[in-house]
């Protein structure tokens, strides 16, 4: 004989698994992160937990970034807000300003991070003093004085990973044991990475090249690499005639071997500087535009990092 339950009891039932599982969705703690590669690592931390929530997603630059009302409203309620610096990521200067205090509120490139900053390049053509495109961004915080791809150093990514498990932990210490431990998991597979890239690297030590922008000063310093310059100061602006030529003469000069563009930048610029000369090009992504996002993103990144440039460097 079939049973029937009083509808009462049906609805009753019915309302407590709809709200225990609301009540559950709700304790997932809610983390926003700016960049793809930050954000990477994040969710290595957060494994098994819950997903972060990525701000500057497809091929979108942190550069250029435009925060729209709805990200906005995303950030503003989270509980932890995670970015590199305002200098990476200008967009976040109103927003970090305008933060509830019920958001824990990251800035990885701060002293207290554990993070090794470096200064950005002013010689030579990572010079940044006397020319026009400095002169019309004078005061302009992506000019400020180090260098923010603080994650293309093993060690930086390292820091990251442990300020992330702690922060997290002191936020949500239901939780504390599993980022603990998906934070131990994470920093032996970066040192297992940085071993690899490492030996892959190391017949290409002594080749010159130019970059695109000086955003590889932490991959270059860790593993050996030697470029000579950039082809612009700022991945936002345009570079100056004079600029290009003065790439070409350094290209010339010291037999670069590759000049390397970026996605989403005119590959016509890399060809007005390699032309006339024996200079190949090549591409690389310092960011994972072209990357899709998850926990493996950082470690693609690198890899790719690794071998777009062994792929251009080998051929000389």
């Amino acid at each position: 004989m079939l049973c029937r339950r009083p509808l009462s009891v049906v609805f009753s039932v019915v309302v407590a698994g709809f709200f225990g599982t609301a009540a559950i969705a709700a304790e997932a703690p809610k983390v926003v992160v700016t960049t793809k590669p930050v954000h990477a690592l994040v969710a290595g931390v957060m494994a098994g937990v819950a997903e972060p929530t990525l701000v500057v997603d497809g091929s979108a630059s942190p550069h250029t970034f435009t925060l729209k009302p709805s990200v906005a409203r995303a950030i503003n309620s989270a509980e932890v807000f995670i970015r590199v610096s305002e200098q990476l990521e200008p967009f976040t200067r109103k927003v970090a300003e305008a933060l509830p205090k019920s958001v824990t509120f990251v800035t990885l490139a701060d002293a207290n991070v554990g993070v090794k900053l470096l200064e950005q390049r002013t010689s030579g053509t990572f010079e940044q003093h006397g020319d026009a495109e400095h002169d019309d961004h004078a005061g302009h915080d992506h000019e400020a004085r180090y260098d923010a791809h603080i994650w293309l150093d093993p060690a930086n990514a390292k820091a990251i990973v442990d300020v992330v498990a702690q922060t997290l932990a002191a936020k949500f210490p239901a939780h504390a044991a599993a980022f603990n431990t998906n934070a131990t998991t994470l920093l032996a597979k970066i040192d297992a990475l940085s071993s690899e890239i490492e030996k892959d690297l190391a017949p290409f030590k002594d080749k010159p090249f130019i970059v695109f922008h000086d955003a590889y000063q932490y991959f270059e310093k860790r593993f050996g690499l030697a470029a000579a310059g950039s082809v612009t100061l700022s991945p936002d602006q345009q570079p100056s005639a004079k600029r290009l030529t003065a790439v070409r003469k350094k290209i010339a000069e010291l037999g670069a071997v590759c000049v390397f563009s970026e996605p989403g930048f005119q590959p016509n610029l890399i060809k007005a500087v390699t032309e006339g000369t024996k200079a190949r090009a090549g591409t690389l992504d310092p960011e994972g535009v072209a990357l899709t996002p998850g926990p493996e993103l950082y470690f693609d990144l690198m890899r790719g990092l690794a071998k777009s440039a062994i792929d251009c460097l080998a051929q000389s």
